[in-house]
């Protein structure tokens, strides 16, 4: 057998592969938490985008919640200001509210041109369009950190709307208070609470790491698969810090939620979601319901 032929049979075999997860995910909603380097790197960007595309165009419903967080720090850089972080959240004035609005509904024009480019329908908007998602004012430790929201309410009807009309919503993490101010909403949480209010099927986190590890000094604890309560174990155990912690108590909720399942992913890797999703050993690290262990 020659060299072209055994290529194409080995793509025989991955779409053979993939097959019984297209059928199962068919019609379902899947939202992507878009954010890390996988923003900054032209290829990855590609890679991202042309992942979801490939999912819409297969039958699944996905939706994008993007981050922007250092294009947003490099456009605060360049007005002459210096970014200030309480406890890894951006401390976040009038000016750098303005500032980061302007910057994610840039990113925000970019991903939604990067889809239709590849001939699949999409809208951008934030989550101040028809009050997607109300917030109230988020402290850190007591400590007054600005213009930076918790969300409180999510009305998720705009986005039920743009799907049943085939579009892929696109949204950036912005949202407005009961006095109609604007206010900058971590990206995490925004995904979270609306895979939970759209009744996500799953929800997938890309980050900078391969997912989750017992111990994070030791290569071989790397952790495919955990339940909620393996992961509230991990969390009490104390071996968890950093930006993890907050990403496995945003999976924990989206599981008690309904959330099927949820992925904490690494963007940086090539077509990361089709891995993930379409082939029986995945890349990243799913969370399940305690009794669904053979969620896929």
């Amino acid at each position: 057998m020659d060299k072209d032929m055994e290529s194409v049979l080995k793509k025989a075999e991955v779409l053979v592969e993939a097959l019984p997860y297209i059928q199962k995910f068919n019609k379902k909603v899947i939202v992507v938490k878009y954010g890390g380097s996988a923003m900054s790197n032209e290829e990855l960007q590609k890679s991202v985008i042309t992942d979801v595309t490939l999912l819409k165009l297969v039958g699944l419903k996905p939706i994008i919640v993007h981050g922007g967080g250092k294009a947003i720090s490099s456009w605060v850089s360049k007005v002459g200001k210096e970014a200030e972080f309480v406890n890894g959240l951006r401390v976040t004035d009038a000016e750098t509210m303005e500032i980061a609005e302007m910057v994610l509904g840039r990113v925000n024009k970019q991903l939604v041109t990067m889809v239709q480019e590849l001939g699949v329908k999409a809208v951008g908007i934030s989550g101040k369009d028809s009050g997607l998602l109300h917030v109230k004012k988020k402290f850190s430790d007591g400590k007054d950190i600005g213009y930076v929201g918790e969300i409180d309410k999510v009305d998720p009807k705009v986005l039920f709307d743009l799907i049943d009309n085939d579009y892929l919503p696109v949204i950036a993490p912005v949202g407005f208070d009961d006095n109609f101010d604007t206010y900058n909403i971590n990206a995490d949480d925004a995904a979270c609470a609306i895979a939970k209010a759209v009744g996500a099927d799953k929800l997938a986190f890309l980050t900078d790491i391969e997912g989750v590890y017992k111990d994070i000094n030791d290569p071989s604890s790397f952790l495919s698969k955990l339940t909620c309560s393996e992961a509230q174990e991990l969390i009490d155990s104390g071996n968890i810090g950093g930006g993890m912690l907050p990403k496995l108590g945003n999976c924990i909720d989206a599981i008690k939620e309904g959330v099927n399942s949820v992925h904490i992913l690494d963007g940086r890797i090539a077509h990361c979601l089709l891995l993930e999703i379409f082939t029986n050993k995945g890349v990243g690290t799913m969370f399940t319901a305690d009794d669904e262990n053979e969620a896929v």
